[in-house]
């Protein structure tokens, strides 16, 4: 596992000579009392590490736990030129690169374009796609590009378990991408596991895939998000999973990338002196990463994209301490007031009380969210069981609904096979704007 799982592609190596000054350049704020890397991202980087950017929420797929709720392409996307513009600001702000997602960001017409011009300006790319759309001849494309990385998504290590989740013919499509990957030469492209209960047992099935295809795993964690939230119940490992988990990783996940998916988890090397996980422990929404969406809008984090954490619009930028305006990303990134918020040091909360928090930080933000809980409480899957009392308090009716939804209204070639039994009860939006992001319009 690598700190943050935030690094530029590994083909090759990006330097100072490539790349600029890659040193992310921190703020000027009070020096932390301990040198930490997580107490200095704690108060958020003049830039971020690295950022999503769902380039388009059109897809192919309709995976029953889409973060983003994708499907139908926004005709409100940044244009062409609009993509190349904040692709320029990236290069200028030094981000280390860029996490290309959807949707299925290869159906986007011009992807390819968008790719090689952000490769041409020094800003690294990693781009997760369900492969369908990965053919011999793009493979050996991507092969031949320098600081590209390439995720492909996979749910389950038998189509059984994957296609009940992604869709009829997902697992064939993932395997067929891996090996094109393979036979054009590409190296420690990374195959992309979201953690559910049906795919905990099959954790060393995934490592071998991977090794077979000479690929990295990476493994993240379900979140309440999107669609997620409609199958949280059902899919979210179990109590006993989450130890399985923490287990294997310890014992395994040498070269298992995780980003900051699990250090909720983290507790559990404070309760029996293990030696804990590599990775950052820290919700890094708003500090070193957000997320950018079709439209411009910026998130605080890529797996809330909900109305009470946006920061602002890459097309309408934000006005600095003295009042100017500054255009674009860069605003938004520097003085967002929700930026900022999230940005000062958390004084209070529950969590604060609790041995484990060093350790856990309180868990994940979003997941909080989308469960009810309050934000500086405990995780929903805490594994101190802290959070049970409050999860058994939250009035499910009351759940924050999804600000927006992308889902296809219609039939999908490609839809879920339901192998794996779930009860799937859509929540009754709210407001016709979360059935649909242009009512109104």
């Amino acid at each position: 596992m690598t700190v943050l799982d935030h690094r530029a592609p590994e083909r090759p190596t990006l330097d100072a000579q490539d790349h600029g000054a890659l040193e992310p350049v921190l703020p000027q704020r009070p020096t932390p009392k301990q040198n930490r890397l997580v107490d200095q991202f704690e108060l958020g980087l003049d830039a971020p590490i690295c950022l999503t950017w769902e380039l388009t929420y059109a897809c192919n797929l309709s995976c029953l736990h889409c973060l983003s709720s994708s499907g139908r392409r926004d005709p409100r996307e940044l244009t062409t030129d609009e993509c190349k513009a904040l692709i320029d600001t990236f290069e200028a702000m030094q981000i280390f690169y860029v996490n290309i997602g959807g949707g299925e960001p290869t159906v986007r017409p011009d992807f390819w374009e968008l790719l090689d011009y952000a490769v041409d300006h020094h800003v690294g790319v990693k781009f997760s796609t369900n492969g369908f759309r990965i053919t011999p001849e793009r493979a050996a494309r991507l092969a031949a590009t320098d600081y590209v990385d390439v995720q492909i998504s996979l749910d389950g290590a038998t189509p059984e378990v994957n296609d009940a989740v992604r869709g009829v013919g997902t697992y064939d499509a993932a395997m067929t991408a891996m090996a094109n990957m393979q036979a054009a030469g590409m190296k420690d492209f990374k195959l992309s596991v979201v953690c559910t209960r049906h795919n905990i047992s099959q954790l060393d099935e995934f490592k071998a895939i991977a090794d077979h295809y000479g690929a990295q795993l990476r493994l993240t964690r379900l979140r309440p998000s999107g669609r997620g939230a409609d199958v949280w119940d059902e899919l979210h490992p179990l109590p006993e999973q989450q130890r399985e988990l923490y287990d294997w990783l310890v014992a395994n996940g040498e070269g298992v990338l995780t980003g900051d998916s699990f250090f909720h988890l983290a507790a559990y090397a404070e309760q029996d002196g293990t030696g804990g996980l590599p990775g950052l422990n820290l919700c890094g929404a708003g500090r070193v990463v957000c997320l950018v969406d079709p439209i411009g809008d910026v998130y605080a984090c890529p797996f809330a994209i909900h109305d009470r954490f946006l920061a602002g619009n890459v097309r309408e930028g934000h006005a600095d301490p003295r009042g100017e305006h500054v255009d674009g990303f860069d605003g938004v990134w520097k003085h967002s007031e929700l930026f900022a918020d999230l940005r000062s040091p958390q004084t209070g909360g529950a969590c604060t009380q609790c041995s484990a928090y060093d350790a856990c930080r309180g868990g994940c933000m979003a997941a909080k969210f989308f469960t009810g809980l309050p934000l500086d409480g405990p995780d929903p899957e805490c594994v101190k069981g802290n959070s049970a009392e409050a999860l058994a308090a939250v009035d499910r009716t009351t759940l924050p609904g999804q600000s927006q939804d992308h889902s296809h209204t219609g039939t999908v070639r490609n839809a879920p096979s339901g192998i794996v039994p779930l009860t799937l009860m859509r929540r009754k939006p709210t407001s016709a704007c979360d059935e649909s992001p242009l009512a109104g319009v």
